[in-house]
């Protein structure tokens, strides 16, 4: 039986509890069920807020949100990764961040993910971020948005994903149902991007030691990616943001990271935003205007 295969009856479970507990979103996360809730959220600017434009499984258990911009045509796609310490993976904190950078031209695809919550391990959540990419663009392109730009944006987590996809080429997602697509952008946000130095917050994940699968740690560290194969992120343009009161996530990870991208001759801009802390760096108002400024540079 193959790996999503195995995984998809797996799930069958969890998302029969997902539906029965829609509405309890701080407790069940992200689901079908969200929708409505999601609908009924107010904008950032007080009128009344459009919902996500398509809402579907992009593998069997695992919904997405799409949003588009109000004009047909090419649009950059922006394809979000939440955090939760590999151990949940609930976007609706992103929504808010989601809107205002459809209402600033871009399409976004709001992801969820299989956790250790859930019975998954490495490297799971990583073939999903892979296959979620692939799927967006495809949906994209069937809404009359076909992407101009494909970018994966991660907070904490999220951010390691997202890196680890980028940075890996077409390593993880080998049996994603869609094609393969080329990822031009990377936005972090307070990501993981070492995980030589925070190994003890990945040690359930990963469900072995270092010393017993040595290679496998080093796969899941997104700068052995980016050093064993610079040429894959030829053309990648970065974009880094982290808080300096944030308390969860090391300055270190994200100013480190900026540092080997420049020595790889990689397009970076790394912005430490002073007082913001682990979970306010996501939120729209600190987030949004320097992302959309970046995203139109």
């Amino acid at each position: 039986m193959t790996h999503l295969h195995h995984r998809s009856a797996c799930r069958a479970l969890l998302v029969c509890a997902l539906l029965a507990c829609a509405g309890l979103l701080a407790a069940c996360g992200f689901s079908p069920g969200t929708i409505a809730a999601d609908s009924a959220a107010p904008h950032p600017s007080g009128s009344a807020a459009a919902p996500a434009d398509l809402v579907a499984e992009y593998l069997p258990g695992l919904p997405a949100q799409l949003r588009f911009p109000t004009t047909d045509g090419p649009s950059p796609l922006i394809v979000m990764v939440p955090g939760g310490g590999w151990s949940s993976a609930d976007p609706t904190g992103l929504i808010p961040l989601a809107r205002q950078l459809t209402d600033a031209g871009s399409s976004t695809a709001l992801i969820t993910y299989a956790t250790t919550g859930d019975g998954s391990t490495f490297p799971e959540a990583v073939d999903d971020v892979a296959c979620a990419v692939r799927w967006s663009v495809q949906q994209a392109a069937n809404q009359g948005h076909p992407p101009t730009d494909v970018v994966l944006l991660g907070h904490s987590a999220g951010g390691h994903l997202a890196s680890l996809v980028t940075f890996s080429g077409q390593e993880f997602g080998r049996e994603c149902p869609d094609p393969p697509v080329d990822i031009d952008g990377l936005i972090g946000l307070a990501g993981v991007y070492d995980t030589d130095q925070v190994r003890a917050y990945l040690s359930d994940w990963m469900g072995v030691s270092p010393t017993e699968e040595p290679d496998m740690w080093r796969r899941v560290n997104p700068l052995e990616w980016l050093r064993r194969s610079p040429e894959i992120s030829d053309g990648l343009r970065v974009l880094l943001i982290h808080g300096d009161a944030d308390q969860s996530v090391p300055l270190q990870q994200t100013t480190a990271l900026g540092q080997e991208l420049s020595s790889a001759g990689i397009e970076a801009e790394t912005l430490v935003l002073p007082g913001l802390g682990h979970l306010e760096i996501f939120e729209a108002s600190n987030a949004g205007p320097p992302i959309i400024a970046w995203m139109d540079g």
